[in-house]
């Protein structure tokens, strides 16, 4: 689905990322890891177009998607939620969500300015799928709710409804469950086997919440200083010394 090969990326003299390389098969839950500053945010950035890479290449389906604009990379399939929430406060959920729908809009700008009837029909459609992934996610009674008035945890499920409505193969998730009580991260995981089960998405995600990333994730990658130091199960991430020497040591893996 996604392979990273050999990406480095720099900024001035300072190497964020180096030498990076992992694979995300199909149907897979990623979990992306290690301290802050090791490049995790970085790397996010390069697979989702926001910078380009000083070095190496990014596939997804086998194609380079290397350098390509945002906008781009969204309608190739691949959508992401951000380490701090980006809702747009002054709109309702509904219109939150509806702004995915934008890479499928059919009708242009003169016919939604003079209301053409394809204007209101694709509309209504986007109206129709928006308040189908309220409902898949649980929060279809906030629809009308202005964004900024939800609890935190729901507002992630609003950001999550956004990344949906672009209708991804792939998902990238940058700390999902960052400020979540435990009954929302319980909530958040099982959220996320649905999308993988029910909804066919391959989840990429960057956590520090230990408990969570051995709850749902297949496979885990660690950065620490931009490098890779470890790959593969998470149980047998809590037991690497280098793991547990650079970035375990320092928080609470019992969650």
């Amino acid at each position: 689905m996604l392979k990273v090969d050999r990406v480095t990326k720099k900024f001035g003299g300072v190497v964020a990322i180096k030498d990076v390389s992992f694979e995300v098969k199909p149907l897979e839950i990623f979990a992306l890891v290690g301290p802050n500053g090791a490049g995790k945010t970085t790397l996010f950035n390069i697979i989702t177009g926001v910078i380009k890479p000083t070095s190496g290449k990014v596939y997804f389906k086998g194609e380079d998607i290397t350098g390509l604009s945002p906008v781009k990379i969204v309608r190739k399939g691949i959508a992401r939620t951000f380490q701090n929430i980006r809702l747009f406060n002054s709109m309702s959920v509904l219109e939150n969500v509806l702004i995915g729908f934008e890479k499928s809009y059919e009708y242009n700008y003169f016919e939604a300015m003079f209301r053409f009837p394809r204007f209101f029909k694709q509309e209504r459609i986007h109206k129709e799928k928006a308040f189908e992934i309220l409902r898949y996610l649980g929060i279809e009674k906030y629809a009308d709710y202005n964004a900024k008035s939800l609890s935190y945890g729901n507002q992630r499920k609003v950001e999550i409804a956004r990344a949906l409505a672009t209708e991804p193969d792939l998902l990238l998730l940058d700390e999902p469950a960052a400020g979540m009580n435990p009954k929302e991260t319980d909530e958040l995981a099982d959220t996320v086997f649905r999308l993988r089960e029910e909804k066919e998405k391959t989840i990429l995600f960057i956590e520090h919440d230990m408990k969570f990333v051995q709850k749902i994730a297949d496979r885990v990658l660690v950065l620490d200083y931009g490098e890779v130091i470890f790959e593969g199960k998470p149980a047998d991430m809590m037991k690497n010394e280098r793991v547990i020497k650079a970035y375990l040591g320092d928080i609470d893996v019992e969650g």
